[in-house]
């Protein structure tokens, strides 16, 4: 399909599916893209693959292997290899951790955390979408200012796809309940303070009353790795953003050999 004709086809969905439910926008996906449509899933949960899969059987489920990842990452998506209708695709950067050390230094992350995410996440996952119309995410309006006017439905300037976006309304609380329904698996790091899981390095647990996304690129003025451009307008951010600030204070947390 067109570059044209997709971008058309996501801004006529993006109005008539704009207060949808999940199997209503997915329902249509499948109907347009089919295996033309690939899922995106940090590993967190298993609940984006499985309500696609239930449209799209063996659906492509990109794993974006950093070299970073939390082992109970790596043992999530394992499990969701096996137990799941879907097909597991490991995308990982042109370079290893060792030889991106050797070209730019060591620790990469923990100078310049916008370079290593454009290498190790954006870029892969840009080349691996070439062969798809569309790509779903789990991005959620409640993660973070930066989401919060997130559509289910949208064109991807960027990656030049349709984007769909089947669990931007749902709650924290929502994700979890349909995860133990279905009896799927989840990160062990979920229970332990982590709402938002990236990788190790640059990822730490979340205190009462933060931003569910306050733990990743902790000491930095950073909260998207680049995969997902801010979507909240400057009245909606700001007020979300006072939303979340602690009234008291949270404990200092010291991140784990990042």
């Amino acid at each position: 399909m067109s570059t044209e004709r997709l971008r058309a086809l996501a801004l006529e969905a993006q109005e008539r599916y704009a207060d949808a439910g999940t199997d209503e926008v997915l329902a249509w996906a499948a109907q347009q893209f089919g295996r033309r449509m690939a899922v995106a899933c940090s590993m967190a949960d298993a609940v984006l693959p499985h309500v696609v899969a239930e449209h799209v059987p063996g659906v492509d489920v990109l794993f974006l292997d950093t070299g970073y990842h939390f082992p109970e990452t790596l043992q999530t998506r394992d499990r969701v290899a096996d137990l799941l209708d879907v097909t597991i695709v490991d995308v990982r950067p042109r370079l290893s951790v060792a030889e991106q050390d050797a070209v730019h230094g060591k620790d990469l992350f923990a100078r310049d955390p916008g370079a290593c995410c454009r290498m190790r996440k954006v870029e892969p996952l840009r080349e691996a979408l070439a062969g798809y119309d569309a790509w779903v995410t789990g991005v959620r309006r409640e993660e973070g200012p930066t989401r919060a006017d997130t559509p289910l439905v949208t064109w991807d300037e960027s990656f030049g796809l349709v984007k769909i976006n089947p669990l931007a309304a749902w709650t924290f609380e929502e994700l979890l309940a349909y995860s133990e329904r279905e009896l799927l698996p989840a990160n062990p790091l979920l229970a332990q303070g982590y709402p938002s899981i990236g990788c190790l390095p640059c990822t730490r647990p979340v205190a009462p009353g933060e931003d569910p996304r306050a733990g990743r690129w902790a000491g930095f003025a950073k909260t998207e790795c680049g995969l997902h451009p801010a979507t909240a307008t400057p009245a909606t951010a700001t007020a979300a953003a006072t939303a979340t600030i602690p009234t008291t204070p949270t404990p200092q947390t010291t991140e784990e050999a990042r």
